[in-house]
């Protein structure tokens, strides 16, 4: 199944200062938005990815990429911004193969991130969230939490039913969304796009 089941006929599936500077000092200023060194020689985009390498794959035993509205979107989205697809691939729903589509893509040179569509909900063949959280070295709650607060919005306590969640593996940052065209479109230009060159750039950081 490519959605969750509960979302096809809605609009959408869907710093601070810790010590005041010592006089003849107050040049010098504490950002709450940025993490900025005084000497004014790093910041904390300093490593941000500006130009993504993305694959997309949707997770469908139904669909195909000729109609796979889905997927469009955020390649889409994207695109829009300026960013390259490396690959775009359709898999069933089917735990082994969705799983062996995300280690595979992590691992190539020209993804610097990877979005799944589809088998975030609750039927049985749903098991797009059991595949990929197993190989995700360090989740990212932040997203499925703020997804489903945005697609409160639309869709009132129906969220409940979608999963969409994100982390990170071999420094590629990785997002689950539903298989919806509004939600992938929702999750894709508010959320993922706007952080995905950040996130790959710290993901892949050498200290």
């Amino acid at each position: 199944m490519d959605d969750d089941g509960s979302h096809d006929d809605h609009r959408h599936e869907t710093g601070t200062d810790s010590h005041r500077p010592e006089s003849g000092a107050d040049d010098l200023r504490h950002s709450h938005d940025r993490e900025i060194v005084t000497d004014g020689t790093h910041d904390h985009h300093h490593h941000d990815v500006e130009s993504l390498g993305f694959a997309v794959v949707t997770v469908s035993s139904s669909r195909s990429l000729d109609d796979d509205p889905a997927g469009d979107a955020v390649a889409a989205a994207f695109e829009a911004e300026g960013h390259e697809l490396a690959t775009r691939e359709l898999v069933a729903d089917e735990y082994d193969g969705v799983q062996g589509a995300v280690n595979r893509l992590v691992g190539r040179d020209d993804t610097d991130v990877v979005v799944t569509t589809g088998g975030t909900g609750v039927t049985p063949d749903d098991v797009t969230v059991e595949a990929v959280e197993p190989i995700l070295g360090k989740e990212l709650p932040g997203f499925g939490e703020l997804f489903r607060s945005l697609s409160y919005d639309e869709i009132g306590t129906r969220v409940v039913g979608t999963r969409a969640t994100a982390g990170v593996t071999d420094g590629v940052p990785v997002f689950c969304l539903p298989g919806s065209e509004n939600a992938a479109r929702l999750g894709a230009e508010e959320i993922i796009v706007p952080e995905a060159g950040h996130l790959a750039g710290l993901a892949k950081r050498e200290e």
